[in-house]
Protein backbone atom coordinates (compact mmCIF):
# COMPACT_ATOMS: atom_id res chain seq x y z
CA UNK A 1 0.00 0.00 0.00
CA UNK A 2 1.32 3.77 -1.04
CA UNK A 3 0.78 5.79 1.55
CA UNK A 4 0.23 9.86 1.30
CA UNK A 5 -0.67 12.53 4.52
CA UNK A 6 -3.25 14.98 4.12
CA UNK A 7 -3.76 17.42 6.75
CA UNK A 8 -6.94 19.67 7.48
CA UNK A 9 -9.21 21.62 9.73
CA UNK A 10 -12.75 22.08 10.00
CA UNK A 11 -13.76 23.00 13.21
CA UNK A 12 -13.40 20.24 16.31
CA UNK A 13 -11.53 17.38 15.25
CA UNK A 14 -13.54 15.02 17.01
CA UNK A 15 -15.84 15.67 14.03
CA UNK A 16 -13.51 15.67 11.23
CA UNK A 17 -11.78 12.86 12.62
CA UNK A 18 -15.39 10.61 13.06
CA UNK A 19 -15.66 11.58 9.25
CA UNK A 20 -12.08 10.49 7.94
CA UNK A 21 -12.31 7.25 9.73
CA UNK A 22 -15.11 6.09 7.82
CA UNK A 23 -13.26 6.68 4.53
CA UNK A 24 -12.40 3.78 2.07
CA UNK A 25 -8.36 4.08 2.02
CA UNK A 26 -8.30 6.08 5.05
CA UNK A 27 -5.16 3.72 7.37
CA UNK A 28 -5.53 6.24 10.03
CA UNK A 29 -6.97 9.71 11.36
CA UNK A 30 -4.63 11.26 14.33
CA UNK A 31 -6.14 13.99 15.79
CA UNK A 32 -3.60 17.35 16.94
CA UNK A 33 -2.83 20.78 16.45
CA UNK A 34 -0.76 22.75 13.73
CA UNK A 35 -0.71 25.85 12.76
CA UNK A 36 0.15 27.68 15.89
CA UNK A 37 3.18 29.23 18.06
CA UNK A 38 3.30 26.82 21.09
CA UNK A 39 5.64 23.96 21.08
CA UNK A 40 3.87 21.00 21.81
CA UNK A 41 0.57 22.76 23.30
CA UNK A 42 -2.12 21.61 25.44
CA UNK A 43 -5.77 21.09 24.82
CA UNK A 44 -6.36 24.05 27.43
CA UNK A 45 -4.04 26.19 25.38
CA UNK A 46 -5.95 25.34 22.54
CA UNK A 47 -9.08 26.45 23.90
CA UNK A 48 -8.25 29.75 25.32
CA UNK A 49 -6.79 30.75 22.13
CA UNK A 50 -2.84 31.10 23.45
CA UNK A 51 -1.50 29.23 21.21
CA UNK A 52 -3.14 29.84 18.00
CA UNK A 53 -2.89 26.10 16.96
CA UNK A 54 -6.34 25.11 14.84
CA UNK A 55 -7.60 21.62 15.69
CA UNK A 56 -6.51 19.76 12.79
CA UNK A 57 -6.31 15.81 11.55
CA UNK A 58 -3.96 14.35 9.86
CA UNK A 59 -5.36 11.52 7.65
CA UNK A 60 -2.70 8.89 6.29
CA UNK A 61 -4.62 7.53 3.33
CA UNK A 62 -3.54 4.88 0.22
CA UNK A 63 -4.08 7.25 -2.85
CA UNK A 64 -5.17 4.44 -5.52
CA UNK A 65 -8.03 3.86 -3.04
CA UNK A 66 -9.23 7.37 -2.32
CA UNK A 67 -7.53 10.46 -3.73
CA UNK A 68 -6.25 13.51 -2.50
CA UNK A 69 -9.36 15.76 -4.42
CA UNK A 70 -11.67 13.32 -3.11
CA UNK A 71 -10.94 13.91 0.29
CA UNK A 72 -11.07 17.05 0.14
CA UNK A 73 -14.46 17.39 -1.52
CA UNK A 74 -15.61 15.05 1.43
CA UNK A 75 -14.09 17.62 3.18
CA UNK A 76 -15.55 20.87 2.13
CA UNK A 77 -18.98 18.85 1.86
CA UNK A 78 -19.19 18.06 5.93
CA UNK A 79 -18.23 21.33 7.38
CA UNK A 80 -18.95 24.94 6.68
CA UNK A 81 -16.11 26.74 5.17
CA UNK A 82 -17.61 29.70 4.63
CA UNK A 83 -17.60 30.81 8.35
CA UNK A 84 -14.19 32.25 9.60
CA UNK A 85 -12.69 31.02 13.14
CA UNK A 86 -16.40 28.73 13.69
CA UNK A 87 -18.29 25.52 12.87
CA UNK A 88 -21.86 25.98 14.72
CA UNK A 89 -21.73 26.64 18.33
CA UNK A 90 -17.64 26.12 18.34
CA UNK A 91 -15.80 29.65 18.08
CA UNK A 92 -12.27 30.78 17.99
CA UNK A 93 -8.92 30.47 16.01
CA UNK A 94 -8.59 26.71 16.95
CA UNK A 95 -12.01 26.07 15.05
CA UNK A 96 -10.92 27.53 11.62
CA UNK A 97 -11.18 26.01 7.66
CA UNK A 98 -7.69 24.85 7.27
CA UNK A 99 -6.02 23.00 4.69
CA UNK A 100 -2.21 22.08 5.16
CA UNK A 101 -0.35 20.98 2.16
CA UNK A 102 2.49 18.26 2.11
CA UNK A 103 3.62 18.88 -1.44
CA UNK A 104 3.63 21.28 -3.93
CA UNK A 105 0.87 19.25 -6.09
CA UNK A 106 -1.29 19.12 -2.69
CA UNK A 107 -1.11 22.95 -3.01
CA UNK A 108 -2.19 22.96 -6.58
CA UNK A 109 -4.78 20.11 -6.21
CA UNK A 110 -6.34 22.19 -2.95
CA UNK A 111 -6.48 25.49 -5.21
CA UNK A 112 -8.22 23.87 -7.96
CA UNK A 113 -11.07 22.10 -5.44
CA UNK A 114 -11.24 25.22 -3.21
CA UNK A 115 -12.28 27.14 -6.75
CA UNK A 116 -14.43 24.09 -8.03
CA UNK A 117 -16.41 23.83 -4.44
CA UNK A 118 -16.56 27.72 -4.35
CA UNK A 119 -19.82 27.58 -6.52
CA UNK A 120 -21.40 25.13 -4.11
CA UNK A 121 -21.61 27.71 -1.26
CA UNK A 122 -23.44 30.59 -1.32
CA UNK A 123 -20.57 33.16 0.76
CA UNK A 124 -17.33 32.93 0.07
CA UNK A 125 -15.11 30.15 1.16
CA UNK A 126 -12.57 31.46 3.62
CA UNK A 127 -10.60 28.25 4.06
CA UNK A 128 -6.91 28.93 4.84
CA UNK A 129 -4.69 27.04 2.78
CA UNK A 130 -0.64 26.65 3.63
CA UNK A 131 2.13 24.71 3.43
CA UNK A 132 2.18 21.79 6.31
CA UNK A 133 3.96 23.18 9.76
CA UNK A 134 4.46 21.31 12.70
CA UNK A 135 1.75 18.78 13.76
CA UNK A 136 1.31 17.76 17.16
CA UNK A 137 -0.67 14.76 18.27
CA UNK A 138 -3.47 15.44 20.76
CA UNK A 139 -3.61 13.89 23.91
CA UNK A 140 -4.78 10.86 24.07
CA UNK A 141 -8.51 10.95 25.25
CA UNK A 142 -8.89 12.93 21.91
CA UNK A 143 -7.77 10.11 19.90
CA UNK A 144 -11.16 8.08 18.42
CA UNK A 145 -13.45 10.04 20.47
CA UNK A 146 -16.86 9.44 18.41
CA UNK A 147 -15.92 5.61 18.32
CA UNK A 148 -15.05 6.01 22.03
CA UNK A 149 -17.63 8.33 23.51
CA UNK A 150 -21.20 8.34 21.19
CA UNK A 151 -23.40 8.76 23.28
CA UNK A 152 -22.06 11.49 24.57
CA UNK A 153 -24.07 14.83 24.19
CA UNK A 154 -21.60 16.87 22.45
CA UNK A 155 -20.82 13.63 19.92
CA UNK A 156 -24.87 13.05 19.58
CA UNK A 157 -25.55 16.33 18.34
CA UNK A 158 -22.46 17.67 16.54
CA UNK A 159 -20.46 15.00 15.94
CA UNK A 160 -23.11 12.32 14.49
CA UNK A 161 -25.25 14.84 11.79
CA UNK A 162 -21.25 15.53 10.51
CA UNK A 163 -21.22 11.70 9.48
CA UNK A 164 -24.57 11.64 8.65
CA UNK A 165 -23.41 13.86 5.79
CA UNK A 166 -20.75 11.79 4.68
CA UNK A 167 -23.18 9.14 3.81
CA UNK A 168 -25.47 11.38 2.52
CA UNK A 169 -23.17 13.16 0.10
CA UNK A 170 -20.71 10.10 -0.39
CA UNK A 171 -21.80 6.97 0.39
CA UNK A 172 -19.88 5.37 -2.40
CA UNK A 173 -16.55 6.47 -0.47
CA UNK A 174 -17.40 4.59 2.67
CA UNK A 175 -15.92 1.92 4.45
Amino acid sequence: MQEEIATVGGGCFWCVEAVFQRVKGVRLVESGYSGGKTSNPTYEQICRGDSQHAEVVRIHFDPAVITYPELLEIFFTTHDPTTLNQQGNDVGTQYRSVIYTHSEEQMQIAKKVMHDMAAVWDAPIVTELLEAPIFYVAEDYHQNYFVNNPNQPYCAYVVAPKVDKLRKHHADKLK
